[in-house]
């Protein structure tokens, strides 16, 4: 089950406080309900060892303890019988094969009927005795969601209040983020630990997130004027329909979507406890290898660790567009673990070496004796949780990673306090204007021209599409099957093998150039177009203009090429 709803905290002012009282008495209402509920779930005793110290011996003792837990609640009718259903459809058959070669008797059909009835007499019984089960569970989850729902109106009167009272003003955007904080704040009190909390201090935290969160979202919005520009121009063409229209249903329909296409629908609830597991399942991650040599016997360790780490946009990002819509955590646990197992290989290699050492015999001499010597190769590695989309997505869901990661989910403000989020916010790319003799040849000025239309789109591995956006060689591919020539979608290795090879000195505007060992792979590992004076046009994060003269890239320079 979830992580339950903790019991807010008002301070005796507050609680005498007219316009808090009855919000406050709801909010405790509902929290004794909850706490009823819970009680009412059915028990288990486990064992639990507790190893404790003897005060008068020093010695240490193991005493075996019994601890009143809930018991897990048991899987749906519904589920269940989904899992049995092949096994069913199988049985059924054969009895259909046994019944086509019985005698056609009466007494035959009679067995059958009785068969027939006592087998729907079994599965009604279980139905029932399984909605028993669960009415329980059922109870706490009403019970928590009424909590959570008493506790957050009364936070967010008491903040109203509280800003009433210190004199603060407020408009409808502020009021608007002042909500979104408040939510924010109680998801992230709801899966801690504390069963208690401080109303105060959930209305103080939000208000500060409210403020600083309002200022990056801010800046977000300003350092990508063009998707907020067509969303506001949507908007105001809804308005000015609806206002002048009255049947415009279907229009209304098809220029809201695209507003809520772009929109996380989930809770934030649901968003930032899917962070919060795969958080902890890096710290698990973390720990086994930090405890390796104890919970190993190896001589020695080598350890070749990436670090541990991803971008919260990207994992709900690709999530939600896994599930196309909105999702509980509960429904993408197993989502969670398949990313997380895919991002992260953690790997030994043990090689056995044969060594010798001096050893004292019994009667004082000494000798060599040789012995096997275990050298262990621990080995972590990150792939990148950016690039896993393009694995596990479909071509449309795909597009819809895409569309959430160019504006993240229109919610820059969910982790605003990410070291990622200034990557998004700070988009500033270089820019460069092509010399008007390198555009006299046709091919490139085709090439340029299409190039330069996805300047400051979002680098997305597998990408190989506008609506997908693009990584290195999907965005070469695009470009150049749009301006002459006809390859597909190839890697950047499958580009190398379609070019001449052309010395630095002989390379052209128009020419491709190519990078090796930027990641693990053979061959060639990233593509751009070579645009002459030094520079190209590639798609790093996001599509822009590069000196092919940096460090980076001329200590990964492999080769220029050109395409017939």
């Amino acid at each position: 089950m979830a992580k339950r709803s903790p019991r807010l905290l008002f301070t005796d002012e507050e609680r005498q406080q007219p316009e808090l009282k009855k919000i406050i008495k709801k909010a405790d209402k509902q929290a004794a309900k909850l706490e009823k509920a819970e009680a009412d779930l059915p028990k288990k005793r486990v064992k639990k060892k507790q190893r404790v110290i003897d005060k008068k011996t020093g010695n240490i003792k193991t005493k075996l303890l019994f601890e009143e837990v809930d018991k897990k609640k048991p899987s749906s009718y519904i589920s269940t019988e989904i899992k049995k259903a092949p096994v069913r459809a199988s049985a059924g058959a054969v009895a259909n094969a046994l019944r086509e070669n019985e005698d056609d008797s009466s007494a035959a059909n009679t067995t059958h009927a009785i068969q027939k009835t006592a087998d729907t007499s079994v599965r009604s019984a279980k139905f029932v005795r399984r909605k028993s089960a669960l009415k329980p569970y059922k109870a706490v989850q009403k019970a928590e969601k009424q909590a959570d729902k008493a506790n957050v109106k009364a936070l967010n009167k008491q903040a109203k209040h509280t800003a009433r009272t210190e004199g603060e003003h407020s408009n409808p955007y502020s009021k608007w983020q002042q909500k979104r904080a408040i939510k924010k704040e109680y998801a992230k009190a709801k899966q801690g630990k504390a069963t208690t909390k401080k109303a105060s201090e959930i209305t103080k935290k939000a208000s500060e997130e409210a403020a600083k969160t309002s200022k990056k979202a801010a800046e977000f919005v300003a350092k990508h004027p063009k998707a907020f520009l067509i969303i506001g121009l949507l908007f105001g063409m809804v308005v000015i329909i609806m206002t002048t229209i009255s049947s415009c249903s279907v229009m209304f329909e098809g220029a809201s979507s695209a507003i809520i296409s772009s929109t996380y629908p989930s809770t934030d609830e649901a968003m930032l406890g899917a962070e919060q597991r795969y958080e902890e399942l890096e710290a698990q991650l973390q720990d086994t290898i930090a405890n390796y040599e104890r919970t190993h016997s190896y001589d020695e360790y080598i350890y070749e660790l990436d670090d541990i780490e991803h971008d919260p946009y990207v994992l709900i990002s690709t999530l939600t567009a896994m599930k196309q819509g909105e999702w509980t955590l509960s429904e993408v646990e197993s989502d969670i673990s398949m990313l997380f197992g895919r991002q992260y290989v953690l790997t030994e290699t043990v090689t056995v070496e044969q060594r010798t050492r001096t050893v004292t015999n019994p009667d004082g001499s000494t000798s060599e004796e040789t012995y096997n010597y275990y050298i262990c190769t621990v080995k972590l590695t990150n792939n990148n949780l950016s690039h896993i989309p393009c694995e596990v997505l479909s071509e449309d869901q795909l597009k819809l990673y895409a569309a959430y990661m160019q504006v993240l989910g229109n919610r820059p403000d969910l982790f605003g306090d990410s070291v990622y989020i200034d990557k998004y916010i700070n988009t500033e790319y270089a820019r460069y204007e092509i010399p008007p003799e390198a555009l006299s040849d046709a091919k490139f000025a085709a090439m340029i021209k299409e190039a330069e239309k996805y300047l400051g789109f979002p680098y997305v591995w597998g990408g190989a599409s506008p609506s997908t956006s693009f990584d290195c060689s999907g965005f070469v591919s695009w470009v150049v099957n749009h301006s002459g020539w006809n390859f597909g979608r190839l890697t950047a290795e499958g580009l190398r093998q379609k070019c001449v090879r052309v010395s630095p000195e002989n390379a052209k505007p128009g020419d491709l150039i190519f990078f090796e060992k930027t990641y693990n792979t053979a061959g060639a590992s990233h593509v751009g177009i070579y645009v002459g004076n030094g520079m190209m046009i590639h798609c790093g994060d996001p599509i822009q203009y590069a000196s092919v003269n940096s460090n980076y890239f001329r200590s990964h320079f492999m080769m220029y090429g050109r395409l017939p």
